[in-house]
């Protein structure tokens, strides 16, 4: 006992509780607009306990009656059980329903919110979890709290007032019953003890193992093509059977202590409720009570033992949920994003759209969280019809620079800003100037490495940057990007359907398709990171020339491997040295040369 007493009280010292609490607080500000039915579920479930006891009533006297203890009409007592019977059935089922509304409409408002936030929370900080974490926090977690929501309040005074009424009952037809019903109390506590230390360690390794599992799924199917060519499918089936022996051990090992809580609860149940019977019996016999009531007081000891359990299992239950908020937690508490400026580049938009805009870094510095810097004091400007281009070593930072400037990730130093040029005041130009920020990205448009293009159609996937365009709007970009070649000989044209990851379309293809929807979109600012890569030289020319050829002021910058395309762009940047040094026409005929 003193080992137990020191056992929680190390992890009230730890701060167990407190971050319980605090993570009820969070779940709180879900549940609490929901407050209305879950009083109405709080209230049915006090009537349905009323109309049990009241039930049980009516069997005593039914039983007295045909015994002959207690005169009445056996008919219509009978057909008042019957009664309320129905009457509890049907405040059951709409108790069901209401759990079931209540705890679809939090889980629909968490998985809402908690996608909302996932999605403006710092890129960085997000990367540290695996997208299969990340899918089984937002899913399986959620659900745990939502389909448990209804366990915190409003059953526990259920339950309170189901084992007080009963408790009352008892105590007012016959006290000695009362000592039998606490008979299995002192072991359904130290039973809880015991099953809150298991349950917290139990949720972390099902968490984890969730976790693992999601992962492993996710990646397989998403790279099905590259574990056939590579030969790796007996591989991957051993690893799935691996993962899934490790899931059914840790699940067995919790079935085991299940079964062990269960039978010793189900003894102690039986050692209670024979105990109950065979004084019920002395008391029949002795003329104390009547047979009628003595099945009252087996009832009413049945409800006190049952509603202690369910008292005493809402402490695992809250442990699990609260372990789910606290994971849900480690997500949204992350750094968010700041969009404070919204309104402010709109105007700047509104303000210098006709004539492009210019951006610019000076001195900017760039450290990961792991402590590698990429940047040290880099510069680089670019402006409207121009294309700027980034070249150097895979592994230099061509990509990262690019998500600088999308303030994908803060800069340690330095600045990164959009101008525009407002005109011509007393012979000078006047600047206006805005920070790069999140709000800035409604200016970017942005083509990745890799195939980005979504499942549906390809009118579809370019209408997701411009839900009003035109067909005519859609396959003027796709010729800009040299797409229209292809796309006009498919049956559907542009309601072609393009499969999940770009499927059935060439890598090139795909490429292009990505290039004309950031066209579509009509940013001032465009920036393409090895877009290109998966063309043939003089397709990647002749998409580039089509971007500078067109009367739109849009403002360019690619990253590239390929030297070739570099003498049609206005400015080429080396990235050497964790600094973007110009390159001279000569230094650009070197490397064009050398490719």
């Amino acid at each position: 006992m003193n080992e137990k007493i020191a056992f929680y009280t190390k992890r009230i010292r730890e701060g167990r509780l407190k971050e319980m609490w605090r993570q009820t607080r969070w779940i709180y500000q879900y549940a609490r607009h929901y407050w209305i039915a879950m009083v109405a579920y709080t209230l049915l479930g006090m009537s349905s306990t009323l109309i049990a006891l009241a039930t049980s009533l009516v069997s005593r006297d039914l039983v007295d009656i045909i015994t002959g203890h207690q005169t009445g009409e056996v008919i219509r007592t009978f057909c008042t059980m019957i009664a309320l019977n129905i009457v509890t059935t049907f405040l059951g089922l709409i108790s069901d329903y209401a759990s079931t509304w209540i705890g679809m409409k939090v889980d629909a408002e968490i998985k809402s919110d908690i996608f909302e936030k996932i999605l403006v929370t710092d890129w960085e900080s997000l990367t540290n979890y695996h997208t299969g974490d990340l899918l089984t926090r937002w899913s399986a977690d959620a659900s745990m709290i939502s389909n448990g929501v209804l366990n915190f309040i409003p059953n526990t005074i259920i339950y309170l007032f189901r084992f007080l009424s009963a408790f009352a009952m008892v105590i007012y037809y016959d006290w000695t019953f009362a000592v039998f019903a606490f008979l299995g109390m002192p072991v359904s506590v130290l039973l809880s003890k015991t099953l809150l230390r298991r349950m917290v360690n139990n949720n972390k390794r099902s968490a984890a193992m969730g976790a693992r599992m999601s992962g492993f799924n996710q990646e397989a199917f998403s790279n099905i093509q590259t574990i056939k060519a590579f030969d790796l499918i007996h591989l991957y089936i051993e690893r799935l059977k691996q993962l899934q022996k490790d899931y059914i051990t840790m699940k067995l090992d919790f079935q085991k202590m299940s079964i062990w809580t269960s039978l010793l609860l189900s003894t102690v149940g039986m050692i209670v409720s024979y105990a109950s019977y065979g004084w019920g019996i002395y008391r029949v016999w002795s003329d104390a009570i009547s047979y009628g009531t003595m099945t009252l007081f087996l009832s009413l000891s049945g409800t006190l033992t049952g509603t202690l359990h369910n008292l005493t299992s809402l402490i695992p239950t809250a442990i699990s949920i609260t372990t789910s908020a606290g994971r849900l937690m480690d997500i949204v508490e992350m750094p968010r994003e700041d969009y404070s400026h919204d309104d402010e580049v709109k105007e700047f938009y509104e303000k210098f759209k006709a004539d492009g805009v210019h951006f610019r870094i000076d001195n900017l510095s760039y450290t990961y969280h792991t402590g590698t810097t990429v940047f040290e004091h880099a510069s680089l400007e670019a402006h409207p019809h121009e294309i700027i281009a980034l070249v150097g070593p895979s592994g230099e930072g061509k990509t990262t620079m690019l998500r600088l400037i999308l303030s994908l990730m803060p800069v340690s130093e330095g600045t990164a800003v959009l101008y525009g040029k407002a005109g011509r005041k007393n012979g000078d130009n006047i600047l206006q100037e805005i920070p790069a920020s999140p709000s800035t990205r409604k200016l970017f448009s942005y083509v990745p490495q890799g195939n980005t293009m979504f499942s549906g159609t390809i009118a579809e996937n370019m209408r997701n940057v411009k839900p009003d365009a035109t067909d005519e709007e859609i396959i003027h970009v796709l010729e800009m990007a040299c797409a229209w070649d292809f796309v006009k000989k498919l049956p559907d044209g542009i309601h072609s359907i393009i499969k999940e990851r770009g499927g059935g379309f060439s890598e090139g293809q795909a490429q292009r398709l990505s290039i004309a929807r950031a066209l579509l979109r009509k940013s001032p600012l465009l920036l393409l990171d090895e877009a290109t890569s998966a063309l043939d030289v003089a397709t990647e020319r002749h998409v580039l020339k089509n971007i500078m050829q067109d009367t739109y002021p849009r403002t360019c910058i690619v990253t590239t491997h390929r030297p070739t395309v570099l003498n049609i762009c206005s400015r080429v940047y080396a990235i050497r040295n964790r600094q973007c040094h110009v390159l001279s026409e000569e230094e650009i005929n070197h490397m064009m040369c050398d490719f």
